[in-house]
């Protein structure tokens, strides 16, 4: 999945990649190995990215872009650097799909007859048994 296509693009090339040392799972591999992987995805100079959705992105993650507009993804769950490397594309993509697939207008409903018929027999249910306590 790491070279997943979005929309018939692919991101990897604007990708920067680093790794530092994790605190995540790996005993004395965490002191040695940097296995923390940062993806950082710069957002307003993408060229694969169209002005409106640059403006999509830069709205919806506000708390994952810094000041100069770049995407900061962070993994470091796996012991691998190669591992956290893939999930953080991975969560990239899922990001990015999920900002960009436009969110479907709510039609409101009525409730059924059935629903209300059911509602109403509750009501009178209960009503019943409270009654019966009084007597």
């Amino acid at each position: 999945m790491t070279g997943e296509l979005l929309y018939g693009r692919d991101f990897s090339k604007e990708f920067i990649f680093s790794a530092s040392r994790s605190s995540g799972p790996g005993g004395q591999n965490v002191n040695k190995v940097s296995t923390k992987v940062e993806l950082r995805f710069d957002v307003p100079h993408s060229t694969l990215l169209t002005d409106e959705e640059k403006e999509i992105l830069l709205k919806r993650f506000e708390n994952k872009i810094n000041s100069d507009g770049i995407l900061i993804l962070v993994s470091q769950s796996e012991r691998s650097q190669l591992k956290n490397k893939e999930k953080s594309i991975e969560k990239f993509y899922s990001l990015l799909k999920k900002a960009l697939t436009p969110k479907k207008k709510r039609k409101p409903t009525r409730p059924g007859t059935a629903a209300r018929e059911k509602r109403l027999e509750e009501k009178r249910n209960l009503s019943e048994k409270k009654a019966r306590r009084k007597l």
